[in-house]
């Protein structure tokens, strides 16, 4: 019976990414893949390390040569999903054998581009499955065994016929395989001790044998369909040139990134090279530009220092009344009315002084005032008609 969103909810109660992993899961177990059911349990980590994960274990369709085959496989969600990927593993039953290849080791764990490339959410548990569906179509997994072996756990002390899985004779998968996990476990690929994989309605599944159980030191496969050192050095071997890929891969991207960051520097750098030589083709039109302005003003200088000087020495012997020359009689006579006329402005200006002084009295204020009045009067006039004869505007 499938959970419900409650109860899924409860299970990942200390997952960071609860609401996300719930709505994954049931996207892909309730209409689709049924078989996978959702399950709480313990994972140990490499390093030693274990913590309660959700797993989905069951099986997948894949069709094979024009068959469906239902293959069993475990999927643990680590506490960090969706942003890292799940561990995934093939679990056989007791009437299978791992098969491994490119994509699958001798226990069964499974590695794929698609993992080691995970980024939530273009990646997701649907598009997995479906990658698992073809690549095991392409390559199966499990295979039949050729005997029935002895029903588990019912080998004597010196371990079971096929030794494939001893602990002792495979290796850990690099862990470096994977992208780091910044989750803290330290290399997270690693495999469930017996017991870790929960029950499906097929047969039993493979426990993990005791550790104590001699290897084998059969140089390739036997022929009850065991895997040898030569198959798990080809395993290991195809797995470091997966690292080195990634990681050549991850440099010259690196790489790459630092050459573009450099070419895009180089052309600020030209640009600013350009900016620059124009600003200093500039200052130096605009610098030749000032030297012969500053040459211009110190000729001009010398010029008026030649003429201050003369006229500084023929100021004693010379009539102020000289010095201004009009072009014209008629421009003399506009000169000399305006002269006057603003003397007589000046004079009633110094009676009202002297009048508000105390100075005159009143009496002779007035008449002095009105002679004067009179006269600015004339002057006046008589200016107005030379500045029309001349041509000039009018100035009153």
């Amino acid at each position: 019976m499938a959970l419900s969103e409650a109860q899924l909810k409860k299970l990942l109660g200390k997952y960071k990414y609860r609401d996300l992993s719930v709505r994954e899961i049931l996207n892909v177990t309730v209409p689709l893949y049924r078989d996978l059911k959702p399950i709480m349990d313990s994972y140990v980590f490499n390093d030693g390390s274990s913590r309660e994960l959700l797993s989905l274990s069951g099986t997948i369709p894949v069709p094979y040569k024009g068959n469906t085959y239902n293959i069993p496989i475990c999927l643990w969600l680590l506490d960090t999903y969706p942003f890292n990927p799940p561990i995934c593993f093939v679990k056989p039953t007791s009437t299978m054998t791992i098969k491994t290849g490119k994509h699958v080791d001798a226990n069964g764990k499974i590695y794929l581009p698609y993992l080691h490339e995970w980024k939530h959410p273009p990646s997701d548990l649907l598009g997995l499955i479906q990658i698992l569906i073809v690549v095991f179509g392409e390559e199966p997994p499990v295979f039949s065994r050729s005997t029935a072996p002895a029903p588990y756990p019912m080998y004597p002390a010196t371990g079971p016929p096929n030794s494939s899985y001893m602990p002792g004779v495979i290796p850990p998968y690099p862990p470096a395989a994977h992208p780091a996990n910044p989750s803290g476990y330290g290399g997270f690929p690693g495999y469930p001790p017996a017991g870790q994989y929960p029950q499906t309605s097929g047969p039993q599944i493979f426990p993990q044998p005791p550790a104590a159980q001699p290897p084998v030191t059969s140089s390739g496969p036997a022929r009850d369909g065991t895997i040898g050192e030569d198959t798990i050095r080809a395993s290991l071997i195809s797995a470091v040139s997966d690292k080195l890929r990634w990681r050549m891969k991850e440099e010259m991207d690196r790489a790459q990134a630092e050459l573009n960051a450099l070419k895009r520097t180089e052309e600020d750098l030209k640009k600013g090279h350009q900016k620059l030589e124009e600003m200093v083709t500039r200052l130096e039109q605009e610098v030749t530009e000032v030297d012969k302005n500053i040459e211009t003003l110190r000729k001009k200088d010398e010029e008026l220092g030649v003429v201050v000087e003369k006229m500084e020495s023929q100021s004693e012997y010379r009539d102020i009344d000289e010095v201004i020359v009009p072009t014209a009689p008629l421009y003399k006579q506009i000169l000399n009315l305006y002269a006057e006329e603003n003397a007589i402005e000046d004079t009633i200006f110094y009676l009202g002084e002297a009048l508000r002084r105390g100075v005159i009295d009143l009496d002779v204020f007035l008449k002095h005032v009105r002679l004067l009045s009179r006269k600015q009067f004339q002057l006046r006039a008589l200016m107005q008609k030379a500045r029309k004869t001349a041509g000039l505007s009018d100035l009153y």
